[in-house]
Order: C-alpha cells, then structure tokens, then sequence
C-alpha cells in the first residue's frame, strides 16, 4: 500500500516533488522525490546513522549538491527515522535495515524502470555495501562517503584524536567532557552522541561547523519538516534505535567478511574526518572486490564529506550517472 501527496518546493523549480508513504517488511516508511525534469535516472540517498533521519535535510542536499538538475533524487527516512511509530523504532536491526534497502530497491526499479545509484552515508554506505551483494541487477553504481567499516578500529582512532586534542590547547570545560565520556566501545545513546559533540566541535563532522551550529540547523530542519510534535518523535526515535543498534555495531567488520559486488563503487573520504584512519580509507577498496572501483580523499573535510566538499562530491555522482557499465 502506498499514498501519495505533495510535497512543499525547495528553492529549486521541480518538476517532481513527491513524498511516497511505503509499507516495507511490516513498518510504515516515507521517501521523498524530486527532480527538476522527468525521465532522469534514479539516485537514493541512504541515510548515516544510526537512528538520523533525512526529509529534513532535503533543502540542505538541494542548496549544496543540486542532485535535481540530474537525476530523479530519492530521499528515504529509514525504518524507524523522523516522524515514525515507537514500534518501527524498536523494530531496527542492522540485518533488516539492509533488508528494507532491498525492499526499496525493488520498488525503485519497479517505479522508474532504470537501474538505481545509490548515495550511501556513513553507516547508510556500510548498509549499501551489503545490500548490492544481493541486489547489483537492480543498482547501477555505488556511491560510498564515509562508510563505517571496522567499529573497533574506527572507535580506536577516534579515542586516540580526542585525547591528542586534551594535550593540546584543550578547554576545562573538553577535558571534562572527555573524562566523561570515557574509553570505547559506546553502546548507550548518551555516550555516542557526547562523542559525537566533542568530534563536532573539532571539525571532525563538517569541517569548520561546531556542534552547536550543526544542532541549531537539524532542529530548525525538523521542525520545517515534521512539526514540534514530529520533532519530538524523531528525537525520541533516533534514541530508541540508537539504543538497539549500538550493541551491535560493536562488532561490525567489513574486513572480516567482505561484500563481492558487481558493481562500481566510488569510494570518498574526508582528510579531516577521526572516524575513518587512513589505513581503512587505502584498505576497504581493496578488500571488497567490484568490477570498478575509486577512491578520493578530499581535504578540509570531515566525516560528512558531501557537506564539506558538495562540488566534488556532485561531480562525482553526475560521472557515476554518466557510466555505461551494466
């Protein structure tokens, strides 16, 4: 079953802008899509995380990565994410989050009749990864920014940054923060979003944004888009699934049983972002087999290397948009 209804404008004229309400494996979804023509190809945006959602960034992708102009560009709040039931929230694993990204997939085949791009984020990039091992018929590139490979390896380097950053020109108020918050792993809600503040305010998120800057913007983009009351939820959400997926992201590696692709990925990642060494930026590539594969490291960049640096990052979607492979 699925509703359709109109969506309110970016600043962009669109020709197409729509919020498609889905049914996927039991939990109501919604995913947003505009284009500024018909008949371009498809491009999905999978979500970081865990626990974010992404209707209420729509403006932010429009105003700096002006996907429209190219393809048809579906945002997609994920099982659980925005203004969604407490039952979809609990609901979240990491196997069914790859297995809804399957779902849609699926429709997003049936609905454009073209092969699909995805633009996976973070954890939304590890989750792409796993998806096309079982859906390359249906996907035409992977586009992977920041993608969570090795938890343990990632929690390590962070951990190691921030206590870098306490022997420098630190703050009171930081190392009181840091001591906090403790060593790895961080599996509770509170402890990974304290760590996410302190990497804000280094520029480890988006490079040059504090994390107060950073709040200010999603919660005025919340409210735009799902209401004081739908705020609330979306927050409460994001801590439910945060809350039920941390445990299991201990864990996550990539390395140790890699994906086997059949289609390109592009690979992007941040000089500046703590969560991704370097040695997992030159190791990932290699370790899972695709029949193309690329990798940029862009500097003045952190984690949300598609913010920091959007002119690199658009030009790499057009070019994946562009490609002949099947």
């Amino acid at each position: 079953m699925l509703s359709l209804h109109r969506a309110k404008s970016g600043s962009v004229p669109l020709a197409i802008d729509k919020t498609v309400e889905l049914e996927i494996n039991g939990s109501a979804q919604r995913i947003r899509l505009c284009a500024e023509r018909t008949g371009l190809p498809p491009i999905l945006i999978v979500q970081a995380g865990p626990g974010l959602p992404l209707l209420h960034e729509v403006a932010k992708f429009q105003r700096h990565l002006h996907l429209e102009s190219e393809f048809l560009v579906c945002y997609w709040d994920q099982r659980g994410c925005g203004n969604a039931s407490q039952q979809d929230a609990k609901s979240v694993t990491l196997k069914q989050q790859v297995a809804d990204l399957c779902s849609v997939l699926n429709w997003m085949q049936n609905e454009t009749k073209q092969k699909i791009i995805v633009f996976g984020i973070s954890l939304g990039a590890t989750i792409a990864l796993q998806a096309a091992e079982s859906e390359s018929d249906k996907i035409k590139s992977l586009i992977c920014i920041s993608p969570d490979a090795d938890t343990a390896r990632s929690d390590a380097a962070v951990y190691a940054f921030l206590q870098e950053q306490r022997g420098l020109a630190a703050t009171q108020r930081f190392r009181a923060k840091l001591k906090k918050l403790g060593e790895p792993p961080y599996t509770d809600p509170t402890a990974f979003q304290l760590r996410g503040r302190l990497l804000a305010d280094m520029g480890g998120i988006e490079h040059g944004k504090k994390f107060s800057a950073i709040l200010k913007e999603t919660l005025f983009g919340m409210l735009r888009v799902y209401g004081l009351v739908g705020t609330v939820k979306a927050l409460r959400n994001m801590n439910l699934i945060q809350r039920a997926l941390l445990p299991q992201l201990v864990s996550l590696n990539l390395f140790a049983n890699p994906p086997r692709l059949a289609t390109p990925v592009h690979y992007v990642f941040g000089e500046q972002d703590p969560l991704t060494p370097s040695a997992i930026a030159e190791q990932l590539p290699r370790a899972i087999a695709a029949p193309e594969i690329t990798t940029v490291l862009l500097p003045d960049a952190g984690h949300m290397v598609h913010f920091d640096q959007p002119d690199t990052v658009r030009s790499i979607a057009v070019k994946a948009g562009n490609d002949a492979h099947d």
